[in-house]
C-alpha cells in the first residue's frame, strides 16, 4: 500500500511578523506549502493538511487534498492527531511533515519511506554547520535513535552531538496513532510534542532509524531571514537546473527565476534579469540585462532588453526585438517586428516586420474600458506617435513622427496627424549680453 502523509501547516509564524499564515509565504513565487506538496505528491498516495482556524486561504492552496482544522494549538503531536479520523483504518505507513520545511525533495522522502522496511520508525536528520538550538538525536552504539533531546534540556555532552532532528517522521499507521495518543504535555509549554513519539517508539522496542539529508534541504523557516536563506537555496537549485538544461546564465547569481520558468536550450540570459510567473523562453532567444518578464512567451531568436518589461500576455515572435525601456502588455509582436526604444505597447498586435519608433505608445485605456490596436505587417510607426485605440494601422503603412492617430490607416498609406509647423521670423529667444 502506498504511504500517506500528514502536513502540519497550522502555525502562524509569530517570528515572521505577518498577518498571513507562515505556509503561505512564497519561495520562488509559490507558497511554501505548495513546494512541499509538489514533492509529497510524488511519493505519497493520500495527503491530509492540518491548518489552523481562520486559514481558509491556506486550505484553498492545499486543494484538492483533505484539510482538517486544529481548533486549539496544543502542539505538534496534537496537530498530527487531528488527521487520525481521516486515516481511520489505514493500513500503510504514515509520514508527518512540516509545511515550513518546503525544500525537502521527493528523493529524500522516498529514502525515508524505503528505510521504514527495516525499522519501526524512520526520521529525517541533518548535520548543520551550526547546530544552534536544534534538537539532538541521541543514538545507541548501533546508531539507532533512542530519543530526541531539545537544546534547552540537553546536557553539555548532548549539545555536542552533531546529528540534529529535522522534524519529519514515518511509521505504520497502526503504531503511529497510538504513540501520538500516548504523548503527554508534561513540559514547560504544556504542549504535546511530536518529538516525544521517538522515545515512545524506542521504549516499545521499535527500531528508530535516522535518514540523513543536507541541511539546505531540511532547514526550517521561522523568520524572514530564514525565508531569504531558503530563497537563496532554491534559486541556486533553479539556476543549476536551467544551466544543466542548456541555458546560458552569464552571471547566475544575479538572475532570479520563478519556480515555473522555462528556458529552452541555447537561450542566453544576461545579468540582473528577473523572471516572474509563467515565462517561457524559446531556444536561441536572448534576454539582455536588467529586464523583467512575467506571464509571457519569447520565441526563437528574439532579443529582449536591456531594461525591458514584458507583462502578462506579451508574446514576442521569432527574431523580434524588444529594446531598452520598452514595455509590452497583452501584446503580440509577430516575427521580425521591432520596438527598440522607449515605448509602451498594450493590448496590441504588431504585424511581422513592423517597426515601432522611439516614444510610441498605444493609448489602450479610455478611463472605462481597454481597447485594441492592430498594426499591419511591414508598417512603420514614426517616433513619438500615439495610437488611440481602438485603431488599425494597415500593412506597410507609414505614420509620420509625432502623430496622434485616432482613425484607421489603410494599407500602404501615409498618415500625418499633427499640428502644422509655423515659423515666426525674429521671434526667437534673444539672450542678454554679459
Amino acid at each position: 500500500m502506498m504511504p500517506a502523509a500528514i502536513l502540519l501547516a497550522a502555525g502562524m509564524g509569530t517570528r515572521m511578523k505577518s498577518k498571513q499564515p507562515k505556509a503561505l509565504h512564497p519561495l520562488g513565487g509559490r507558497p511554501m506549502l505548495r513546494h512541499l506538496l509538489a514533492a509529497v505528491e510524488q511519493v505519497f498516495d493520500s495527503v491530509v493538511v492540518v491548518v489552523g482556524p481562520g486559514m481558509e486561504a491556506l486550505a484553498k492552496v492545499a486543494a484538492p487534498h483533505a484539510v482538517v482544522v486544529q481548533a486549539e494549538r496544543l502542539g505538534t503531536a496534537h496537530a498530527a492527531r487531528m488527521a487520525a479520523p481521516l486515516l481511520a483504518g489505514y493500513a500503510g505507513d504514515v509520514a508527518v511533515l512540516y509545511a515550513d520545511n518546503p525544500l525537502i525533495g521527493a528523493g529524500t522522502l522516498r529514502r525515508l519511506v524505503d528505510a521504514r522496511a527495516d525499522a519501526g520508525l524512520t526520521l529525517l536528520a541533518m548535520r548543520p554547520t551550526d547546530p544552534a538550538k536544534y534538537g539532538r538525536l541521541v543514538t545507541d552504539v548501533a546508531g539507532d535513535v533512542q530519543r530526541i533531546v531539545e537544546w534547552a534540556d540537553a546536557s553539555a555532552a548532548e549539545r555536542a552531538i552533531g546529528l540534529c532532528n529535522a522534524g519529519v517522521i514515518c511509521a505504520p499507521a497502526a503504531r503511529l496513532f497510538p504513540w501520538l495518543d500516548a504523548v503527554r504535555a508534561d513540559n514547560a509549554a504544556g504542549e504535546f510534542y511530536l518529538t516525544d513519539v521517538v522515545a515512545l517508539a524506542a521504549a516499545g522496542a521499535a527500531r528508530c532509524v535516522a535518514v540523513e539529508a543536507p541541511e539546505a534541504e531540511l532547514r526550517g523557516i521561522n523568520s524572514r531571514a530564514e525565508l531569504a536563506a531558503a530563497e537563496a537555496t532554491l534559486q541556486s537549485v533553479l539556476r543549476a537546473a536551467a544551466m544543466a538544461g542548456g541555458a546560458t546564465l552569464v552571471a547566475p547569481g544575479t538572475v532570479f527565476l520563478h519556480y515555473d520558468t522555462v528556458l529552452e536550450p541555447d537561450t542566453l540570459v544576461e545579468p540582473h534579469v528577473v523572471f516572474g510567473p509563467g515565462v517561457r523562453v524559446a531556444s536561441g532567444a536572448t534576454i539582455r540585462a536588467f529586464s523583467h518578464l512575467e506571464g509571457c512567451v519569447v520565441r526563437a531568436g528574439a532579443i529582449v532588453g536591456p531594461y525591458a518589461r514584458l507583462r502578462p500576455g506579451a508574446d514576442v515572435g521569432e527574431a523580434a526585438h524588444v529594446g531598452n525601456f520598452v514595455e509590452l502588455k497583452a501584446t503580440v509582436l509577430e516575427a521580425g517586428a521591432k520596438a527598440n526604444h522607449l515605448s509602451y505597447l498594450g493590448d496590441a498586435r504588431i504585424g511581422a516586420g513592423a517597426n515601432i519608433g522611439a516614444g510610441t505608445i498605444t493609448c489602450n485605456y479610455d478611463g472605462v474600458s481597454k481597447h485594441r490596436t492592430e498594426i499591419g505587417a511591414g508598417a512603420f510607426i514614426g517616433s513619438n506617435s500615439a495610437l488611440v485605440a481602438p485603431v488599425r494601422v494597415g500593412a506597410r503603412a507609414l505614420i509620420a513622427a509625432g502623430s496622434v492617430v485616432v482613425d484607421d490607416v489603410p494599407d500602404d498609406a501615409l498618415a500625418v496627424a499633427r499640428g502644422r509647423q509655423v515659423n515666426k521670423a525674429g521671434r526667437g529667444f534673444k539672450g542678454k549680453s554679459k
